[in-house]
């Protein structure tokens, strides 16, 4: 029997790190596929807590080890991810790092863009807007990663309707469902094309 090379996931995060648990358990029984080490630029984020439960390598990195100097990229490319993914991560991402790993960053985002994209506009800040426009739905965004905010190439979309009676709460329970259950089978369809 031929071995299939194992592709390599990093992930990065910022917050409680509910993606990251997500996508581990999701390729928990694929020998082929891999979560090579979880990033996070907060010594004090939850998902460090969670990648302790749940045995995956994470490590947290200061600003100047991320956009001042090479630090991130070196333990980039000791790692050699076949993907990076941001769960999210809420620090723009540096041109070094882009450059080295051309097509290989991917984002989620909790809005269907173009719309609700940009600095500042993250979590709750994005619902709060999609509610205060009155849209009747809103979703998710996956998209590749390049220099600006939320401008990179879009990958895959879904979308929830929304009503009048909902608040910021519900529409991000709703958007949170979506991410659980299309952003890991986006990876894994990113990871299999290669």
């Amino acid at each position: 029997m031929v071995e299939l090379p194992t592709k390599r996931i990093v992930l990065f995060a910022s917050g409680s790190g509910s993606n990251v648990e997500n996508i581990v358990r999701y390729f928990r029984d694929r020998p082929d596929i891999t979560i090579a080490m979880v990033l996070t630029n907060k010594s004090d984020a939850k998902v460090l807590e969670r990648c302790n439960t749940l045995n995956i390598s994470a490590l947290y990195f200061n600003r100047a080890a991320f956009s001042k100097s090479d630090g991130v990229l070196d333990i980039l490319k000791g790692l050699k991810p076949d993907l990076i993914v941001l769960a999210g991560f809420l620090l723009k991402i540096p041109q070094n790092l882009i450059d080295y790993f051309p097509n290989k960053i991917i984002n989620i985002h909790p809005a269907l863009l173009p719309k609700y994209g940009g600095k500042g506009m993250y979590g709750k800040h994005v619902h709060r807007a999609v509610k205060e426009q009155g849209e009747k739905e809103t979703g998710i965004t996956i998209h590749y990663v390049n220099k600006d905010y939320d401008e990179g190439a879009i990958i895959y979309q879904a979308k929830t309707a929304l009503s009048e009676e909902d608040t910021v709460e519900t529409i991000a329970q709703k958007v949170h469902a979506l991410e659980y259950e299309h952003f890991p089978r986006v990876i894994e369809r990113l990871l299999e094309g290669d």
